[in-house]
């Protein structure tokens, strides 16, 4: 039971993304410089030549090492882009849909309400990485939101109070306490995470009232998987529709978008840990 649990978390929840790597891509040599060359042969090499066999090794090295500190990129690559096609094709249409029909007043007070289910996510975290004064914004928002905000779906804490949002998970907690990231890995449905963040997501899942546990169905709002997968899929899609372009924007500055995720998904986490 606990495996069938774990796999349908990892299928449920969207996450969010080391420093960021540059991808180095130097142009072909044009027929002119071929022949330039081949003219040359004869000259002795130029210390411009000692520094570009230079530049090539060092970037050489820096492939290998890409490679030894990500044995997934097979996988990864691969699965990135299932995860781009089905957003492309699947998700981003439904999004569009959803959006034609439903005001954005209406999204942006569902994105609140199911936000403010997660409480005790956030609350936790904060709480386990010391963060007292976060964990009491926390605390005062939900019971703002919870009452004035009837429910959730206003965010007069923040509109009104101007109490900030301090967002925190498991795998977060873990990097605050020097726990490395682990190789990365992207997972279906989900897009880039690490060994860390994946362990993070199955501790969150036991805070979440939204995430389905046999164990833990009092505490819980759906009594079954599929339900728990329909409130996660509803959420999915009504944030794309708050964002509708964004992830296109991201995507046309990347050469190589496998990589190009990654490190920025990598940057994101390590800044986010360090606030």
């Amino acid at each position: 039971m606990k495996t069938k649990t774990i796999i349908i978390f990892f299928i449920l929840i969207l996450l969010q993304g080391c420093s960021t790597k540059k991808v180095s891509l130097k142009p072909l040599a044009t027929q002119t410089d071929m022949n330039l060359t081949q003219k040359s042969t004869a000259l002795p090499i130029s210390s411009n030549d000692e520094i570009d066999n230079e530049d090539f090794d060092e970037e050489y090295t820096n492939q290998e090492t890409d490679i030894k500190d990500d044995p997934f990129s097979g996988y990864n690559r691969l699965m990135t882009t299932f995860n781009d096609h089905l957003f492309t094709y699947a998700l981003n249409p439904l999004s569009e849909g959803y959006a034609y029909i439903t005001p954005e007043p209406i999204r942006q007070s569902v994105a609140n309400f199911i936000h403010n289910l997660q409480f005790p996510i956030r609350f936790t975290n904060n709480l386990l990485q010391g963060k007292l004064q976060n964990s009491s914004d926390e605390l005062e928002r939900f019971i703002v939101n919870t009452t004035v905000g009837v429910g959730g779906l206003f965010d007069p804490a923040h509109t009104y109070m101007h109490i900030p949002v301090h967002n925190e998970d498991f795998g977060q907690t873990l990097g605050s306490y020097g726990i490395g990231t682990g190789y990365h890995i992207v997972l279906p449905f989900l897009g880039p995470s690490n060994i860390r963040d994946g362990l993070g997501l199955i501790a969150d899942g036991y805070l979440s009232p939204l995430i389905y546990q046999s164990g833990l169905k009092k505490y819980k709002i759906p009594q079954n998987y599929v339900e728990s997968i329909g409130i996660y899929g509803f959420d999915i899609i009504n944030k794309n529709a708050l964002h509708l372009g964004a992830y296109e924007s991201l995507k046309k500055d990347s050469i190589d978008l496998y990589p190009f995720l990654r490190d920025l998904y990598e940057q994101k986490r390590r800044s986010d840990i360090a606030e």
